[in-house]
This record gives structure tokens, C-alpha cells and sequence, in this order.
């Protein structure tokens, strides 16, 4: 394990930066919103342009880390990562902040998936989800960092500054993951490389799209974490301000309190598979237990702060089964498609995120920013997640080593 610990602790720390990333938007929003002028509309593309960056070069990254590695694909886009941070520190209006969030997002379309590739080279398949879920656990320390941190440094020295210093730590950890991490571990030394041609490169593509049971999979995978993250990381602080009126620091409290509430999911969920010797099982139960909370949103018509915080934590809690997901699209692949496999799974994630965020930006502006908004978005990602588990019911279950 000591031998593995370097790895995880990048890896962890590079998934934290895709994780603030990717939420910062949330706890700011009313910050953005004043100084960029924006509609509800453009926050709300402003948070799917993140993931429409991530889903546009899904298929360039498994190509990528087959041939050249994890460790050479991750390191370089980081690069991009801290250009679309400096983007967005000098934004000047909805368009800047849109085109510096899509630059990060392509910085950032390799981070997880890096995890899923190299946890499945470094640990054995029956751990590849425990395994999964500290670093997935693990990286929310970002999505926390995203929260009070965040509303603190936005009011102190502002976002903008926030986001120069953010540039520069991800640029440290792009050197620290290219001079430390390995590809594969010192045991297993990796297969003579073969240049694959154009043709080669096609044929492996259409072998991943028809592997049989991947696509209700990714029709589950497209709804699961896109929705809490919707929610959790794109709007969950837009409604605590116009329901709850909250103010910066305050949002960022709950939002804390979300993320600590998904990390303890994530950590739940991470052995489930091997106690239960069922990933299909602990998905279908997840999604069940989320669609119940998010009618509940739904259905009560502003109900109170200390009711609302414990059912979005619930939420957050029982949604984050994504991890299980992705284990069972793994082993779906032989390890010659790992890089391509993973990802494709991961587009559909990517895609989920690119919609949802900007479904519920027209539903919030369609019904003027109130209580109502927000809980016709809640019946309508809860209704996503029914869709998702209706096609779910039919992939082909796989189920770890019993503990």
C-alpha cells in the first residue's frame, strides 16, 4: 500500500482541483451574477460549459491515455486548466466567464478518468471501487474548498484574486503529478507500444460502442451525477439565495454541509458492491432513495431552511453512487480499450452535466426565479433519474469479490 500512496495522493489532488472547478460557480453566483451581469440563462450555460469542454474531448483523452499514459495526458492539460483560471479572473462580462470555464473544462478532461485508468492498473479488480471511492471521496475536499472557503476568500479579497491563486496551485500540481506519478506499477511493465493506424483506431472505437450492456449504463450514468451535481454544485447556491436569502458565507455553510454529506456517500457506496456482490443493486436503490428526496423538494412549497439543508444533504448523500457506476463500466472492458472504455462511459456523465445545468437555467428564468422555479427543477431532475433507471434495469450487473 505504501508503494500506491504517492499515486493516490495525486491523484487525489488533481481531482480536487477538477472538483472546485467544477462547483465554484455555485457558492459566487450572486457575486458573478452583480459583476458580469448575467441572466439566469447564462449561469446557467456558464455551468455547462465546464462539462460540454469535458464531454467534446472524451474520445481524444482515451485515445491519449492509450497511447501515451495518464500520467503525459494529465500533466499537459492541467496547463489549460490554469489558463481558463487566469480567463476567468479577468472576465469582463457572461461570454468571458463561458469561454474561460469551457478552457478549464478541457484542462480538467482528464483528472477522474485518470483515477478510473490507473486504480485499475494498480489494484486488483475486486478493489477497484473501494479504491475509486477514497480518491473520489477524497477529491470533494475541493468541492469543500468551494464552499465557505470560497464565500470567505469572495468576500475578503474577491473571486477574482481567488481564481489568479487557484492558477497558480494548479500549476504545481500538474508539475508535482508528471514528476511522481507512474503508469503502470513497477511489477507490471508496460507492452511493447504499437503505433495504431487511422483504421486500428476506428475498429476500437466501435468495439467499445458495441460492447454489449454499455448502453444502459450510460443512460444511468448520464442522469446519476450530473443531478446531484446540478444541484450541489451549479444551483444549489442560486436557490439558497432567492428561496432562503441567504448571503455568501452563509450559502457556503450549507454547501459545506452538502459536500461533507457526499463525501460520506461516496465512502458508503465504495463497498457496497462486495457486500451486496451486486453493482446494479446498490445503483437501482440509490437512485430510488434520490427520486423520493427530490419529489419531496418538489412537492413542499418553501419549506424550512433546517428541512431543506437536511434534504438536500440526503440528497447528496444517497445520489452519489456514480463511482459504482463507473466500477461497472470498467470491467466491461479488456484492459487494450481501458482508456477508450472509461471514457466513453465518462461522456455520457459529461453530457448529463452539459444539459441539466442549462435545462434548469431556463426553468429558473422561464418561472422567475422563485420558490416554484426551484421545485419544478427538482420534479424534473427527479424525473431524469426515473428515465435513467427505467433503461438501467436492462445492463448487464457485475458484482466484485465478496469481502
Amino acid at each position: 500500500m505504501a508503494s500506491k500512496l504517492p499515486l493516490l495522493l495525486l491523484l487525489i489532488a488533481i481531482t480536487c482541483l477538477s472538483q472546485f472547478y467544477r462547483v465554484s460557480n455555485s457558492v459566487i453566483a450572486p457575486e458573478l451574477t452583480r459583476d458580469l451581469g448575467l441572466s439566469a440563462r447564462q449561469l446557467g450555460w456558464a455551468g455547462s460549459a465546464f462539462f460540454f469542454a469535458l464531454f467534446a474531448v472524451q474520445v481524444p483523452v482515451g485515445m491519449w491515455f492509450d497511447r501515451y499514459g495518464a500520467r503525459r495526458t494529465v500533466a499537459a492539460l492541467s496547463l489549460l486548466a490554469m489558463l481558463g483560471a487566469l480567463w476567468i479572473a479577468t472576465a469582463s462580462d457572461a461570454t468571458d466567464l463561458i469561454v474561460g470555464r469551457a478552457v478549464v473544462g478541457v484542462g480538467c478532461a482528464a483528472s477522474f478518468m485518470s483515477a478510473v485508468f490507473l486504480c485499475s492498473r494498480w489494484f486488483a479488480p475486486a478493489k477497484l471501487a473501494t479504491a475509486m471511492s477514497w480518491v473520489f471521496a477524497a477529491s470533494n475536499i475541493g468541492t469543500l474548498a468551494a464552499a465557505t472557503p470560497l464565500a470567505w476568500i469572495a468576500a475578503t479579497v474577491g473571486w477574482r484574486n481567488g481564481f489568479l491563486g487557484l492558477a497558480a496551485v494548479t500549476v504545481l500540481v500538474a508539475l508535482a503529478f508528471y514528476a511522481v506519478v507512474r503508469d503502470r506499477p513497477p511489477d507490471k511493465p508496460a507492452p511493447p507500444i504499437k503505433r495504431e493506424s487511422f483504421g486500428e483506431i476506428v475498429r476500437g472505437l466501435l468495439d467499445v460502442w458495441t460492447t454489449p450492456g454499455l448502453m444502459p449504463l450510460l443512460a444511468m450514468h448520464f442522469f446519476a451525477y450530473a443531478t446531484m451535481l446540478t444541484v450541489l454544485g451549479v444551483w444549489g447556491g442560486p436557490y439558497l439565495y432567492d428561496v432562503h436569502k441567504l448571503d455568501a458565507v452563509q450559502r457556503g455553510n450549507v454547501l459545506l454541509v452538502m459536500g461533507v454529506a457526499q463525501i460520506a456517500g461516496i465512502l458508503a457506496y465504495g463497498p457496497m458492491d462486495r457486500l451486496l456482490r451486486s453493482r446494479k443493486k446498490v445503483v437501482l436503490w440509490g437512485a430510488a432513495i434520490s427520486v423520493a428526496l427530490l419529489a419531496i423538494l418538489g412537492l413542499l412549497p418553501k419549506p424550512p431552511l433546517g428541512l431543506a439543508v437536511v434534504l438536500l444533504a440526503a440528497f447528496c448523500f444517497f445520489c452519489a453512487f456514480g463511482t459504482v457506476i463507473v466500477a461497472q463500466g470498467r470491467a466491461l472492458f479488456p484492459d487494450r480499450l481501458a482508456g477508450r472504455g472509461v471514457t466513453t462511459v465518462n461522456m455520457a456523465q459529461c453530457l448529463g452535466l452539459t444539459v441539466l445545468p442549462a435545462l434548469v437555467g431556463y426553468i429558473v428564468e422561464a418561472f422567475g426565479n422563485g420558490d416554484l422555479a426551484y421545485r419544478v427543477a427538482f420534479g424534473v431532475l427527479g424525473l431524469g433519474l426515473v428515465v435513467g433507471a427505467a433503461v438501467y434495469v436492462r445492463s448487464r450487473d457485475s458484482a466484485a469479490a465478496p469481502p
